[in-house]
């Protein structure tokens, strides 16, 4: 896995334990809590790791699910990593759920259809989609979240253990003039450089390749080296992000996905079409 342990992927590995053994069990969620003495709602906080375990949820549910000594070390220690301090906390990310994803995600595939993915922007570029947005950041806040998003890619494309990503951009983005000229010829050159790393692959859709799969919106899959770990889908709302695992839905993007894979441009094609295209801002 990528970098060091994330503790949001740690608290998801223990959830999908934990739910699996209850499944095991025949239980529901309110039969559990029930025997327990505690609310249902925070059962399922456990189980979808939205919540921390405490060292007595570990014994309690170990005690109700009969686990033997190394399945219970093996929960007391995922639930010891699920509160290590993680690296992006003082950056004040507002979307840190999802930095802990991607920070143990061995594969992550990104379709950009508005804007360059965050993982790809230059500096320059990053602060005029910040200084743009609604949520209306002050400056201060803007350089901060900056930081984050250069300390996300280093540690991300460029670690010891990076996981493969996958970038397919509408035509469109590298058209749209965010910041200035100087600015997008800038994020360009950043996007050749980037698609010539091992691990990163950036394809472009072309105009000609007509309509889109997937039209309306970005969103990014999120893969894990973990069975129990089900790939996420990610996206980036307005008021709220939305993160999707239920297999029937998360195939559903998975499909899309490739469907856009047949529709882009090879690699060696979307680096003529960048060049092409940098020659306009000039």
């Amino acid at each position: 896995m990528p970098g060091a342990s994330s503790p949001t992927v740690r608290r998801r590995e223990l959830g999908a334990r934990l739910r699996a053994l209850r499944t095991e069990k025949g239980w529901t969620v309110e039969q559990v809590a029930e025997q327990l003495l505690i609310s249902p709602s925070k059962v399922s906080r456990l189980e979808t790791g939205q919540r921390g375990a405490s060292a007595r949820d570990i014994r309690d549910l170990s005690d109700l699910y009969g686990l033997g000594d190394d399945e219970r070390q093996r929960l007391t220690d995922l639930a010891a990593e699920g509160k290590q301090h993680a690296w992006w906390q003082p950056f004040s990310l507002p979307y840190s759920t999802y930095v802990g994803l991607e920070a143990d995600a061995t594969s992550i595939r990104d379709f950009g259809l508005g804007l360059i993915p965050g993982l790809l922007q230059t500096s320059d570029y990053a602060r005029a989609v910040l200084e743009a947005s609604a949520a209306n950041h002050a400056p201060d806040a803007v350089e901060l979240l900056i930081e984050g998003r250069i300390a996300r890619q280093q540690r991300v494309l460029s670690g010891e253990k990076s996981p493969q990503f996958q970038a397919i951009l509408d035509a469109s983005v590298l058209h749209r003039v965010v910041g200035s000229k100087a600015t997008m010829r800038r994020q360009l050159q950043r996007l050749l450089e980037a698609s010539e790393l091992p691990n990163v692959t950036v394809r472009v859709v072309p105009y000609e390749a007509g309509a889109l799969p997937n039209a309306n919106n970005k969103f990014i899959i999120l893969s894990f080296g973990v069975l129990s770990l089900p790939d996420v889908v990610f996206f980036e709302g307005l008021t709220g992000d939305l993160y999707i695992e239920r297999k029937d839905d998360t195939d559903i993007y998975n499909a899309a996905f490739r469907a856009l894979q047949r529709l882009a441009a090879s690699p060696e094609e979307t680096r003529g079409i960048i060049t092409s295209i940098m020659r306009s801002f000039r």
